[in-house]
């Protein structure tokens, strides 16, 4: 059984009405991983005193600095948030969290592309490129952790990658409660491929830390590996080593499989490769040959199913890249 992540989401995400205009915004994503995830949700604006509905807030430029701005008022809310993100954030460490989904393009949680208004003035023009006061907080505070918001997260590469780090990063938090030397071993046995399509150098480091040949402390262990296994997340999969792994895996089939099967195989790759074909049609061909030739190190290998086949959704609207 899956450890289940628990989970930071912005509450108007389909959890509450708590939109500026009284709205929600229902996510199909947010709402199906909600059945594996633990989620913990807040909407900041509404934990510093603000109404629903309420007059809408800005990121502004006021004085040469950045503020949280109601034109509507003319009310600042800046220290408000501050001081209400430094005392939600300390709760928030204590929960063991492994992500964040974010609103995107709110003035407090977004992470990315909120407006940022030149002035004061209801009238004032406006650049993008700038965070919300919650969102860039989390990303200074938690980081490197899994942190998206929910536009980006249609974007397939991106929740693919996401759902990978949260449900290893869960598995994980599970070996460091456990406590053993054999447990973070078996977690590396087992992740191996995964981490080596993500990041050979990482892998290394963390085989080395699993080792664990100097006798450290467990405890130390633990930490300093699992700051390596968030870095080896860092960026999406890309080509060069999922082939890497692939080509590692159909060597165990050398000798079982005929001239035909292999170059089926080999052909299927480079469909992949070339963005005609998705992995899990290309690892699918593999899962089949693991059961039929008993191949029980590949079955153990995270790499072919890092999260609940369930969540897999090969649609993507093209968006949040």
């Amino acid at each position: 059984m899956r450890a289940k992540p628990r989970i930071f989401a912005s509450k108007c995400l389909g959890f509450a009405n708590c939109r500026w205009d009284g709205a929600t915004v229902n996510d199909r994503f947010v709402e199906r991983l909600g059945k594996y995830v633990d989620y913990i949700t807040c909407c900041p604006e509404m934990e510093i005193g603000l109404g629903c509905p309420r007059d809408p807030i800005r990121v502004v430029l006021k004085e040469g600095n950045r503020a949280l701005f109601q034109p509507n008022t003319g009310k600042d809310f800046s220290k408000e948030m501050l001081a209400y993100r430094s005392k939600q954030f300390l709760a928030l460490k204590k929960e063991k969290l492994s992500g964040f989904i974010l609103k995107s393009r709110s003035p407090s949680c977004g992470i990315k592309d909120v407006k940022l208004f030149n002035g004061t003035k209801e009238t004032s023009g406006h650049t993008g490129g700038s965070a919300g006061f919650f969102g860039e907080g989390v990303v200074k505070e938690f980081a490197p952790l899994a942190i998206e918001d929910e536009g980006r997260l249609t974007n397939f590469p991106i929740r693919e990658n996401f759902l990978a780090k949260i449900f290893t990063h869960a598995e994980f938090l599970a070996v460091k409660n456990a406590g053993t030397a054999r447990a973070l071993s078996d977690f590396q046995a087992k992740n191996k491929y995964l981490l080596l399509a993500y990041n050979e150098k990482e892998m290394r480091l963390m085989g080395s830390l699993a080792a664990n040949l100097k006798k450290r402390p467990v405890k130390e262990v633990n930490e300093e590996y699992g700051g390596h296994l968030l870095l080896a997340f860092a960026k999406q999969l890309s080509f060069k080593p999922v082939i890497n792994v692939l080509t590692h895996a159909l060597g165990y089939f050398k000798e079982q499989l005929v001239k035909e099967e292999k170059k089926f195989f080999l052909e299927s790759m480079e469909k992949y490769r070339a963005g005609k074909l998705p992995l899990s049609a290309v690892t699918g061909l593999l899962q089949m040959w693991i059961v039929k030739y008993k191949v029980d190190y590949l079955k153990e290998q995270t790499f072919f199913s890092p999260f609940p086949e369930e969540l897999v959704d090969l649609g993507d609207s093209g968006k949040g890249r």
